[in-house]
């Protein structure tokens, strides 16, 4: 993910010795704590009962870029090792695409010199490293007062309701509904028992970003979280505040009318999920992506051959997850918070440049340079009534 300012590159395949991520741009002087970024990779192994039985220690070893626990300016080059690997299954079907997966593309493209095993550098196992991206964009990101949470919204038909409160506050670190999470496991008990998998749509909010991030064409914040977004495996789709619901309504009730409220100017509503013409409102910026089932499933399905070139039943045998959405919440989290601090850099140059003085009614910083909160996290402006 390459922005103006921040950018990361991920490196390693998925039965290779490692797997790591190689970030640029961060300022120095960010405090960084092990033990927060090795919690925030056992965020990433979902829930036992439904991710893959392949069990990685997922150690972090922190290569360069950091000195006496801070960021030092210099490019921070982090790698985790492969420890659980078991290529023998791939060995078996490395001339039988699997359904869903990026195998007879991959193997096209590189002209049949890619690491097929466990799909290589296109498999989910790479998400670590936007995790580990994601943590230190979130220390960056705290040091403003604005936190980046997920949830899931969706796990097949199931439907989670949450309010921006609950979001924040909740224990429950998958869903703040209740009711809504126990159905989800339900139907991700299902899908397991019969062999198959399901998929589900995360919903992830910025709380306190300030308004001014991003532009028009090229400098659009939400064009540049979508690419984020859509660089994870298995994401097919991303909505922005109503997303395709806007279809359904109105100009009277799509607009968000706007009001001043303890002296800055804010939204009654948040249809548009925080961002107009590409910039960020001071809203809360609330964007929704949606998974696809995990593509290997113990069901038989229907594939070709390609050394003999004929039709043939694949029957994959291996360590699966039935849903891979929980698991995906803390990449999702990493990949919008890295987006939004590169945005937050680019603004605070121009700040230096013209002058807190001219910034009007931004609610960014104080005349004393203290960060000013904007507090939406208990009002109702996270959604629209509609």
């Amino acid at each position: 993910m390459r922005g103006r300012l921040l950018s990361f590159s991920l490196f390693g395949e998925s039965h290779g010795k490692a797997i790591g991520v190689l970030i640029e741009g961060l300022p120095p002087g960010i405090e960084v704590s092990l033990e927060e970024l090795r919690k925030e990779l056992e965020r990433r192994k979902g829930i036992e009962r439904f991710s893959t039985k392949r069990k990685e220690t997922d150690e972090p070893r922190i290569i360069s870029g950091v000195f006496r626990e801070r960021t030092t300016g210099a490019p921070v080059a982090v790698i985790v090792e492969n420890r659980d690997v078991d290529s023998s299954h791939y060995e078996e079907i490395k001339n039988t695409p699997r359904p869903g997966h990026a195998d007879y593309p991959a193997r096209v493209k590189y002209f049949g010199y890619n690491d097929y095993r466990g799909g290589g550098h296109f498999s989910g196992r790479l998400t670590v490293g936007v995790v580990i991206a994601g943590y230190f964009a979130k220390k960056l990101l705290e040091r403003e007062g604005i936190a980046v949470r997920a949830y899931l919204k969706r796990i097949g038909c199931v439907e989670a309701h949450v309010s921006p409160g609950e979001l924040l506050n909740s224990e429950n670190p998958y869903c703040p509904d209740e009711r809504a999470f126990e159905a989800m496991m339900e139907e991700m008990e299902r899908a397991r028992k019969a062999g198959d998998s399901v998929g589900g749509v995360i919903e992830a909010v910025a709380f306190n970003v300030p308004p001014g991030l991003g532009g028009p064409w090229e400098e659009d914040i939400e064009a540049d979280i979508a690419s984020a977004l859509f660089r994870i495996p298995a994401v097919k789709g991303v909505e922005f505040g109503l997303g395709f619901r806007f279809a359904e309504l109105r100009g009277s009730q799509a607009n968000d009318p706007f009001l001043l409220k303890d002296g800055k100017v804010v939204t009654e509503t948040n249809n548009h999920g925080g961002v107009l013409g590409g910039i960020t409102t001071g809203m809360p910026l609330v964007v929704r992506v949606a998974f696809k089932p995990a593509p290997s499933i113990y069901l038989p399905q229907r594939t070709v051959d390609l050394e003999r070139m004929e039709d043939v039943t694949l029957k994959l045998r291996g360590r699966f997850d039935s849903c891979i959405v929980p698991k995906a919440l803390p990449v999702v989290e990493g990949a919008l918070a890295f987006v939004i601090a590169d945005h937050l850099l680019r603004r605070r140059a121009w700040e230096g440049l013209v002058g807190e003085s001219k910034i009007l009614n931004s609610g960014i910083r104080l005349q004393n340079g203290e960060v000013m909160s904007h507090q939406y996290q208990t009002q109702n402006l996270w959604s629209s009534p509609f």
